[in-house]
């Protein structure tokens, strides 16, 4: 007889901004979910009572292909012992990969292999980040919030020109078969419209499929989606790839099905002044909203390339953190970057210290996030020392991973929703000086001019 699922579902997070961002539409969805930052044990579920979902922080977005098989097949095997119905390797929703880092090919033959499933069945759309997919091309809004223009995958301003996984193939089946030998087909949107019954019908005439995409562009195809994923996982431990947009649409049918009873109610969270900004990111939107904020007040700390050089790394953090605490002494809110948008002299100054190392142009993307993130992480272990923080913001998934998992937090719980795909949380750690901390992890693609500021005030984004 098949074992009762434990809890609904278990994800785990390519990076650390996509992890809370499934954080989020779960929670928002009524569903009780903690997030951890290191592979979770039964015991810890004791710590949470009532717990329906959990989640696993990654940094596979930024990994070789090889360091991705000794990364997920112990973190899917812990993930399969929970039982659940439902596990999801969850991906940035403009599907950044590539063949050489983040290869989303290889953590579906790694998946498959250990949930012992011929099918993968992959849903990209999330159309509450705006993001969309029409006959197998991916379509993205120009940010998260507002009223941005919406561009196929491979003309976005910002996605087609990013520095580690530049978007150019809009056609996901393509773009996929670059990174694995699968074969691939879709349920296109025609039959998405007809519903539920229409596409399991269609499920089995391609059930020799490898690897299954699903269109949608609303809520109602979520939905559709969602219903279907519920019913295949009835049947065994089910694993799907895809965004947060698998999050709501298991949602939308858990809530039909009602195996979730009500949404949760969130306090305003209130502001937190002064707020620290740690910002390893290099998008145009990230940027945008730099120089917003500096022109309104906050104070600027430019992190300089130099960094990566060991010999002025314990320098530099030394340095750094204690220009931060004297800027929050002063009750300033602070940021330091990395740089501010893609022509930053400091992004090729990086590229040339590694290039220098001997590291091929692969390897150059994929170092400067590490090295950059552990500095960062340094830096705000020093603050805390001397500075009583209430919030940190981080900007920049990659970066932000690594930052993270150098303050020894255990898992996050999510206390508000401030933008879509951007909750802020609460930190667990056996670390007093981060315990409680209020967190906002965001993406480079994340948020308004004015994303800072709102989240200093506590306000939500619409």
């Amino acid at each position: 007889m098949k074992k009762e699922h434990e809890i609904l579902l278990a994800y785990y997070g390519d990076d650390f901004t996509g992890s809370t961002d499934a954080l989020e539409f779960l929670t928002l969805a009524g569903v009780k979910t903690v997030l951890f930052l290191r592979p979770p044990l039964h015991k810890d579920l004791a710590l949470f009572p009532g717990v329906q979902a959990i989640g696993l922080a990654g940094k596979s977005r930024s990994m070789s292909p090889t360091e991705m098989e000794e990364e997920l097949y112990p973190a899917f095997e812990t993930l399969r012992d929970f039982n659940a119905e439902q596990v999801h390797y969850k991906v940035c929703s403009t599907f950044d990969s590539a063949p050489h880092v983040g290869n989303i090919g290889k953590a579906i033959e790694i998946g498959s292999e250990v949930f012992n499933q011929k099918s993968t069945y992959i849903s990209p759309a999330a159309p509450h980040l705006g993001r969309f997919c029409a006959f197998g091309n991916l379509f993205a809004k120009m940010g998260t919030v507002g009223t941005g223009d919406i561009f196929r995958i491979d003309r976005h301003p910002s996605m087609s020109t990013h520095p580690v996984t530049p978007a150019h193939e809009a056609d996901l089946r393509l773009h996929l078969a670059q990174q694995t030998q699968k074969s691939i087909d879709l349920v296109n949107i025609t039959t998405i419209e007809k519903g539920a019954e229409a596409v399991l019908e269609e499920l089995q005439n391609k059930k020799d499929a490898e690897i299954v995409f699903f269109d949608g562009l609303n809520t109602g195809h979520l939905k559709t989606i969602g219903t279907v994923f519920q019913q295949k996982g009835k049947e065994k431990t089910l694993f799907t790839v895809g965004s947060s947009g698998i999050e709501m649409a298991l949602g939308l049918a858990w809530k039909e099905d009602q195996l979730i009873q009500k949404e949760f109610q969130f306090e305003h969270p209130g502001e937190a002044s002064p707020l620290l900004v740690i910002s390893g990111s290099c998008s145009p939107v990230t940027a945008g909203q730099i120089e917003y904020t500096l022109k309104n007040g906050y104070e600027g700390i430019a992190l300089e390339s130099k960094v990566m050089h060991h010999d002025h790394q314990e320098q530099s953090i030394t340095e750094v953190a204690q220009q931060i605490i004297t800027h929050l002494e002063n009750g300033n809110n602070t940021i330091l970057h990395t740089s501010i948008g893609t022509n930053d002299k400091r992004i090729a100054a990086t590229e040339a210290y590694l290039k220098q190392s001997g590291l091929t142009p692969k390897e150059i993307q994929k170092q400067s996030s590490k090295i950059y993130g552990r500095v960062l992480g340094q830096i705000i272990k020093t603050v805390l020392k001397s500075a009583k923080i209430k919030r940190i913001l981080f900007a920049g998934g990659d970066t932000s991973s690594y930052a993270a998992s150098e303050l020894g937090i255990f898992a996050l719980e999510m206390i508000a929703p401030l933008a879509p795909g951007a909750p802020l949380c609460k930190a667990i750690s056996e670390d007093n000086t981060v315990n409680g901390i209020e967190l906002n992890f965001k993406g480079g693609q994340v948020g308004t001019p004015d994303y800072f500021i709102k989240v200093q005030k506590g306000e939500k984004l619409t």
